[in-house]
């Protein structure tokens, strides 16, 4: 098989106190140290593995959809970072009391995930997603599935 010709996403966030980030989403959060590199002039970039890593593409009325079923208004700003976790209740207090502010404790949402909205260090608000049922369960609901699926 050919190897995919993307390999890795990264999201390249700058911030004004990189500690204070590394201590969120490293510390607390509990995204991996993968590298470190340090330059002139106190250039320092700091790499977290997060996992496996996708690019969800939402046209504004999908977007408007997801901010209401999450929140209950309009509220998201143009890019959004989602993170799986296994546990989307005790994952946004710890990151609460880390710092972070809530917009939206977890709820269960129509695609069967809870989720949670949090406004996070480095200017990033995040989705915190569990999911409650595979993707194959998921996709044999009406209205999920792929595009491929519905071109048939």
């Amino acid at each position: 098989m050919d190897q995919p010709p993307v390999l890795q996403m990264r999201l390249v966030v700058e911030t004004d106190d990189l500690d204070e980030a590394l201590a969120f989403y490293r510390d607390v959060l509990g995204l991996t140290e993968q590298a470190a590199f340090t330059g002139e002039g106190d250039a320092r970039v700091v790499i977290l593995d997060a996992g496996r890593a996708t690019l969800e593409l939402a046209n504004p009325a999908q977007a408007r959809m997801i901010d209401e079923v999450e929140v209950g208004r309009r509220i998201a700003p143009p890019v959004r970072v989602a993170f799986e976790v296994t546990d989307a209740a005790g994952t946004t207090t710890r990151l609460s009391e880390a710092g972070a502010t809530v917009l939206a404790e977890p709820v269960e949402t129509p695609w069967r995930s809870l989720n949670s909205r949090l406004d996070a260090p480095a200017g990033l608000q995040l989705t915190l997603f569990q999911e409650l049922e595979s993707l194959e369960e998921r996709a044999r609901r009406p209205g999920f599935g792929t595009a491929d699926d519905r071109d048939r």
